[in-house]
């Protein structure tokens, strides 16, 4: 995978941020915690590795939540307006991007759905992608 630099920001744009790196993995993601974070039926996200991270404006505006019990799960957010925003994993040394905040279209294509089997019934099914139980392999 090349190199890529991204930009994006929150809903009310008074966050905005650059990511450089590699990407690797674009995952919906169906678990508990993605659905109550995203409202949604997935959070979809975008991580790239060996990744710097820069908040271009906006930065005293970010909030971070990490769920106590949880291993790595955190959201970081516009406390403006709510929207989540790129966020540096340490545990993985990567840079986790919510889909929707970017600017453009990502450089990649969604590759799995990820914790299939705690997706909501409701939730949006019908795609080619590969499923897998929790993270793959």
């Amino acid at each position: 995978m090349t190199h890529v630099t991204l930009k994006g920001g929150c809903l009310c744009g008074t966050v905005q941020y650059e990511v450089s790196g590699e990407p690797q993995r674009f995952y919906h993601c169906h678990c508990a915690r993605c659905r109550k974070s995203s409202g949604t039926g997935h959070a979809t996200n975008l991580m790239l590795m060996d990744a710097q991270l820069v908040f271009t404006t906006g930065e005293s505006f970010l909030k971070r939540y990490k769920v106590p019990e949880a291993k790595r799960f955190t959201r970081q957010f516009c406390a403006n307006c709510g929207s989540q925003v790129a966020r540096f994993v340490p545990e993985l040394g990567a840079v986790v991007i919510p889909a929707g905040s970017l600017d453009s279209e990502p450089p990649i294509e969604p590759q799995a759905r990820i914790f299939w089997d705690s997706r909501a019934a409701w939730s949006c099914d019908g795609d080619a992608l590969p499923r897998h139980a929790e993270y793959p392999a």
